[in-house]
């Protein structure tokens, strides 16, 4: 790990495999190192390395991808980790992305960085389904929920490039209580992609790479037959939020509108 983070000291991430390469001196070794520690516990059997790696660059290409502004503003010198394969199809610069000018191309850019990070997702599933461990399955599938909820977030959102984006605390809370098997591992991915689908535009240069990558996550998601064992708690506390909030604003309306009208007639 030390060697291949020197290694990117003095290199750039020009192709997406030197991205795909860089994820995993940061991330994918972790996920290796973690899946021999399970082995070595005696507690899980020892997952195949593409698994693990997967793992492991799914929770960094978020993290990147979550962390743009943060990582190109970054003083004395930015950090540059979006591959240049990537956003040099939109912009000359990196952090071109980031000025008002260039958001058009600053989404669709996102976009296809997200699109990226999603091909990780059935490995994930994969690597999750297998896990005996009540305590390891969790310490492993709540940041993989919050990865995907996070991307689905990102997506499409100009506000990658102009703050900090990042899941409401309860949604948060209820992913760390509500985690405890596959069914609702299963559950949490269907609902985010649910999220994530509508928001895709058909007029996005990488739209039917994107419509693929999440409906492959579905079709995983529905082929574990689990899925009616329970009812979403991700989309329908974000609706229960909505109307609540729809329901106090009108309250405050109509309070306000009794007080305008009683001062009149008292006028």
């Amino acid at each position: 790990m030390g060697a291949g983070m020197a290694k990117f000291i003095c290199k750039e991430v020009e192709s997406i495999d030197d991205y795909d390469e860089y994820c995993y001196y940061v991330a994918g070794l972790v996920g290796l190192g973690l899946s021999k520690l399970f082995y070595a516990s005696g507690t899980e059997d020892l997952a195949p390395d593409s698994l693990s790696n997967s793992m492991g660059l799914f929770l960094q290409k978020t993290n990147i991808i979550r962390d743009y502004l943060e990582d190109i503003n970054e003083i004395p010198k930015c950090r540059m980790f979006w591959p240049r394969e990537i956003w040099s199809k939109y912009v000359n610069k990196l952090e071109d992305l980031k000025y008002e000018e260039n958001s058009d191309k600053a989404v669709q850019c996102l976009n296809d960085m997200v699109t990226n990070a999603l091909m990780h997702v059935e490995d994930c599933l994969k690597y999750m389904s297998a896990l005996r461990d009540h305590a390891i399955f969790r310490f492993c599938a709540i940041p993989q929920i919050m990865a995907i909820g996070t991307l689905a977030l990102c997506y499409n959102n100009i506000e990658v490039f102009r703050g900090v984006v990042k899941m409401r605390r309860g949604l948060t809370a209820k992913v760390i209580d509500r985690t405890n098997n596959m069914t609702d591992v299963y559950l949490a991915f269907y609902d985010f992609s649910n999220i994530l689908k509508p928001k895709i535009n058909k007029n996005d240069p990488n739209a039917t790479k994107t419509l693929s990558r999440v409906e492959a996550i579905q079709k995983a998601c529905m082929d574990s037959g689990v899925l009616n064992k329970r009812k979403s708690y991700i989309i329908q506390s974000e609706l229960r939020y909505s109307s609540t909030m729809i329901v106090i604003f009108f309250i405050i309306l109509a309070i306000i509108f009794s007080y305008l009208s009683s001062t009149r007639a008292s006028k």
